[in-house]
C-alpha cells in the first residue's frame, strides 16, 4: 500500500515539475523584450520590447548618418565643404542583430528556448562607406577649376640663341588613397558620439598630393639642350622667288626637330612633310648634270647645309653624296645632294645627348643651328681641295640648217671635278686629327656642237638614254 501512495506520489511530482517547467519554458520563449543586458555598440536594449528596440536602433542608425561632416583644404580662401556623413558616402548598419533578433520566435521550442538562452549580449554596427560617392561630388572638373590644370616646362630659344626654361606649374589634386584610410578611422564604429547631450560633428582635412605634369624642366634639362654649338650659313644669291619659297620650306620642316641620343637624321622624312604642309613650287633642278626647270628646286641648298653644321660637330655620316655639277653657295666637296627615292642625306646624333636643330631663311641666307651639349674645347675645321679637273668632253648634234661642214657651239661646256674633303678636329685649337671624309667626283659639262655633215650619221656621238635623276629637286623637266 506504501509503495503504490509513493508512486503516486512521484509520478504526481513529475508531471507538477514537467507542467510547471513547461509553463516556463512556453512563458521564456513566449518573451516579446529582448534578453536583459543586451546592447547593440554599447547602445542598451536588454528588456525593450523586440518591435521597439529595432525602431529604436533604427534611429540611432539614421543619426548616425546625419551626423554632419566638414571637408577643409588646408588653402587660404578655399571653403569648406559641409555635409551628412550620408552625404558622403557612409552608411550604418546592424544586420547581424537584427537577424539574430528574428531567429528568437523561429525553429522549434527547442530551438527558441536555446537561441534565447544563448542569446549574445554585446553587439557592434557595421559602417560601411562608398568612396564613389565623394567622388562624384570631387570630380576631376570639380579639382580643375578649383586646382587648376598643370602647365608643362617649357624651353626656348632667345633671339640671343640663349637657352632659356620655364618652370612646370604642378596643381593639388586629391590623394585618394590616403582619404579612404583617414575616412575609414574616421567613421565612428559606435553611438559614443550620439550618446552625450552635445552637437556631434565630424572634420577632415582633404589631403592632397602635387600632381606634376609630364613635362618638367628637370626632363628637359636632362635632354641636355645646354647652348648653341654650331651655327653654319650659306647665301640664297640671285634664287629666283620660287627657288627661295622652296628653300624655306624644307627649313621650316627642320626647324625645331629634336633628334634624341642615337636617332638618326633623315633628310626624306624632311622632304615628305614639307611638300605635305607648304607644297613646292617651280625652280631649277638637277636633271642627269644639268640645270633645267623642275618643281622643288634649292631644297638641297637646306641639306647641304646642316651636312656642314653635322660635319663640323663631329656627327656621324650616315649617307651624303655630292651634287653631280658644283654649287654656287658651298666650296666642292661640302655639299650634300638629295634626290627623291634614290639619294638621301642621313646623319646620326652621337653627342649622347638631345640635339635641337634651327633653320630659318633670314635676309637671303639660310641659317642652321644646331643646340646641345658639346665640348667647348673642341672644334672641327673642313678642307677641300681638288686632286683632278676633268677635261671638257665633246658632244656633235646634226643640225641640216647650217652649210656642209659648218658648226655652231651650243653649249660652251665645264670641266669636272675630283674633290677630296677632310675634317680636322682640335682640341684647345690645336690639331690632333685629320681625316679624309669624302671623295667626290663632278662630273664635266659637254661643248655642245652642232654640225652640218654630208653624211648626218657622222659626227653624232650623243648618249643614249640615260637614268632621269632629279636632284636638287622632286621632279623635271618642265617645258
Amino acid at each position: 500500500m506504501k509503495k503504490v501512495h509513493l508512486s503516486l506520489i512521484i509520478i504526481a511530482s513529475i508531471l507538477l515539475i514537467g507542467s510547471v517547467t513547461a509553463g516556463w519554458v512556453h512563458l521564456y520563449i513566449g518573451q516579446n523584450t529582448l534578453p536583459d543586458k543586451v546592447q547593440v555598440a554599447g547602445y542598451p536594449l536588454g528588456g525593450k520590447k523586440t518591435d521597439e528596440a529595432l525602431k529604436l536602433l533604427d534611429a540611432r542608425l539614421k543619426q548616425m548618418e546625419s551626423i554632419p561632416l566638414t571637408l577643409s583644404v588646408d588653402a587660404k580662401g578655399f571653403p569648406d565643404t559641409q555635409l551628412a556623413l550620408k552625404e558622403a558616402g557612409v552608411s550604418f548598419e546592424a544586420d547581424a542583430f537584427k537577424e539574430a533578433v528574428a531567429k528568437l520566435h523561429e525553429g522549434s521550442w527547442l530551438d527558441q528556448l536555446q537561441y534565447r538562452w544563448q542569446f549574445q549580449t554585446d553587439w557592434n554596427i557595421v559602417p560601411h562607406w562608398d568612396i564613389s560617392v565623394l567622388k562624384e561630388k570631387f570630380t576631376p572638373e570639380w579639382e580643375q577649376e578649383h586646382f587648376g590644370l598643370p602647365v608643362e616646362a617649357t624651353r626656348r630659344i632667345t633671339g640671343k640663341d640663349e637657352v632659356v626654361y620655364t618652370p612646370e606649374v604642378s596643381v593639388s589634386r586629391i590623394d585618394w588613397n590616403t582619404l579612404k584610410e583617414q575616412m575609414t578611422a574616421l567613421i565612428p564604429k559606435d553611438f559614443s558620439l550620439i550618446a552625450g547631450g552635445e552637437k556631434p560633428k565630424l572634420s577632415l582635412d582633404l589631403p592632397l598630393y602635387r600632381m606634376v605634369p609630364n613635362v618638367t624642366i628637370g626632363n628637359l634639362k636632362e635632354e641636355g639642350i645646354e647652348r648653341k654649338i654650331i651655327e653654319f650659313s650659306t647665301g640664297l644669291g640671285s634664287s629666283g622667288p620660287g627657288r627661295v619659297y622652296n628653300v624655306d620650306a624644307a627649313a621650316k620642316a627642320v626647324n625645331g626637330m629634336v633628334l634624341k641620343p642615337g636617332d638618326v637624321f633623315d633628310y626624306s622624312k624632311v622632304i615628305a612633310e614639307a611638300e605635305e604642309k607648304y607644297g613646292f613650287r617651280e625652280a631649277p633642278v638637277i636633271l642627269n648634270g644639268k640645270l633645267v626647270p623642275g618643281v622643288g628646286g634649292g631644297i638641297c641648298q637646306v641639306s647641304s647645309t646642316v651636312y656642314n653644321a653635322a660635319v663640323r660637330t663631329g656627327l656621324e655620316i650616315v649617307e651624303r653624296r655630292n651634287h653631280s655639277l658644283p654649287v654656287s653657295y658651298l666650296p666642292k666637296g661640302q655639299d650634300a645632294t638629295f634626290a627623291e627615292g634614290s639619294i638621301n642625306f642621313r646623319f646620326r646624333n652621337n653627342t649622347g645627348k638631345s640635339l635641337l636643330i634651327q633653320a630659318a631663311v633670314e635676309d637671303r641666307n639660310l641659317i642652321v643651328k644646331f643646340f646641345g651639349t658639346f665640348p667647348k674645347n673642341v672644334s672641327y675645321d673642313i678642307e677641300s681641295r681638288t686632286v683632278e679637273t676633268l677635261p671638257v668632253t665633246e658632244k656633235f648634234v646634226q643640225n641640216p640648217t647650217l652649210p656642209v661642214g659648218g658648226q655652231e657651239i651650243l653649249q660652251s661646256g665645264k670641266p669636272g671635278y675630283v674633290v677630296e674633303t677632310y675634317q680636322i678636329k682640335k682640341v684647345n685649337g690645336k690639331e690632333v686629327s685629320r681625316k679624309r671624309i669624302s671623295h667626290d667626283t663632278y662630273r664635266p659639262q659637254s661643248r655642245l656642237i652642232a654640225v652640218h655633215t654630208e653624211d648626218s650619221g657622222e659626227g653624232n656621238n650623243t648618249p643614249g638614254s640615260e637614268e632621269q635623276i632629279v636632284e636638287d629637286g622632286l621632279s623635271g623637266p618642265n617645258f
